[in-house]
């Protein structure tokens, strides 16, 4: 028996009217989604337990079946995982944003979805003026990591803000709290400088002169300390296997044992290599048990505000990696589709609403659902489920 696990990132959304009243997910084209659905079991997931952070770390260690209750420390660590950095007992780890900054206000938080290879340089201009105070990691894009090491006392009680959630708004609201700690006002000072490093680097000032808004300051956020979670070996006795773009995504499967899979093409936005995410997949299978495969696009288009661009990534999903996958499996399977959280177009942030999955199983039967889609699947056969319960339902089918 085979297993397969896909999610489309944001996925879910709310009805608007510009839709006839209807989400994203009501109107695009999903004809393999809605297959799944049909065919197999449905219902509502509760990714993003009572009083947590409605963000992708919290929603995707639920859907790897660990509770984010006992097992999450923060973002900062899962991406640590990702990029092999080790972290020691007293080290706190963030994730570290390249963000774009105008007359104090939070204009982007991916500045203009900056070229891995331009951030680069800035996170080496960065290193080399801050690199007395922890280690910085350059990741992809716009993402990247900052470890503080046998991180000051008081470190563990400091409050940090997603910059996608604060677009639009001032920064000095939203600085690291309490502001009267030493820690916050160290990693304040470094990120409010670092306009100073980053505005007059020559990788910003070309790519200004191009039309893109510029890199010019750091954003840290997301911190905590090494987890401590159980694989998927010791838990289930099964071996599995991670496909994604997205560092937290790849960090929570390291964390759980699984293998992580470097796809060629796979961005982490609109742009990603839909159909060699489904190659990889499919050919991980052949020596693993179980391939989770994410998808960022969606969740980009969300926070864009961009609905047209939603409704493609949720198509390309279907028609360019679900309709791959499902061709490709052979023999006995369960697979499952459904989003990590809501990302809807009408506010562009993560809301904790519960999310609709569908699982089809060779050896399972349906229920009376019949398309993919929030409202559809409430009607589903498994109801409610917490969301570290999903891989349970999965694997017993």
């Amino acid at each position: 028996m085979k297993f397969v696990i896909v999610v489309g990132d944001g996925m879910a959304g709310y009805p608007l009217e510009e839709l006839g009243g209807k989400t994203p997910l009501q109107v695009a084209d999903k004809p393999n989604m809605d297959w799944i659905a049909s065919h197999g079991r449905n219902g509502l997931l509760k990714t993003i337990p009572r009083g947590m952070e409605p963000g992708s770390d919290i929603a995707i260690m639920s859907i790897l079946s660990h509770d984010p209750r006992k097992y999450h420390t923060g973002r900062g660590p899962l991406e640590a995982a990702s990029m092999g950095v080790e972290l020691g007992k007293g080290d706190l780890a963030f994730r570290c944003n390249l963000i774009t900054e105008e007359k104090g206000i939070m204009a982007d938080y991916s500045a203009d979805h900056i070229t891995t290879e331009e951030a680069q340089e800035l996170i080496s201009a960065v290193k080399g003026a801050y690199g007395n105070l922890g280690d910085f990691y350059a990741g992809v894009s716009y993402r990247h990591l900052f470890v503080m090491r046998n991180a000051p006392r008081g470190s563990d009680k400091i409050k940090t803000t997603p910059p996608h959630d604060i677009v639009g708004e001032r920064l000095s609201e939203h600085m690291v709290k309490p502001k009267n700690s030493e820690v916050a006002k160290t990693l304040n000072e470094m990120m409010l400088n670092s306009k100073q490093i980053l505005s007059d680097h020559p990788t910003n000032i070309a790519g200004v002169k191009r039309g893109r808004k510029p890199a010019n300051m750091i954003w840290v956020w997301g911190q905590g300390k090494k987890p401590r979670m159980e694989t998927l070996v010791k838990k289930y006795g099964i071996k599995g296997a991670i496909v994604s773009a997205v560092n937290i995504v790849k960090g929570i499967g390291v964390c759980a044992g699984m293998s992580k899979l470097e796809v060629p093409g796979a961005t982490g936005y609109y742009d990603t290599n839909y159909e060699n995410k489904a190659k990889f997949g499919l050919k991980a299978l052949k020596d693993h048990d179980l391939v989770f495969i994410h998808v960022e696009a969606p969740d980009e288009a969300g926070h864009a505000g961009d609905v047209e661009r939603k409704i493609e990534a949720i198509e390309n999903i279907d028609s360019r990696l679900l309709a791959k996958i499902l061709d490709g499996l052979k023999d006995e399977y369960a697979i499952s589709i459904l989003p990590d959280h809501p990302t809807p177009i009408k506010v562009r942030i993560h809301v904790p609403d519960p999310v609709p999955f569908a699982i089809y199983s060779t050896r399972d039967q349906r229920d009376a659902v019949k398309s993919f889609d929030e409202f559809s699947a409430k009607r589903g056969s498994f109801g409610i489920l917490e969301g570290y319960k999903l891989m349970d339902k999965l694997l017993q089918l």
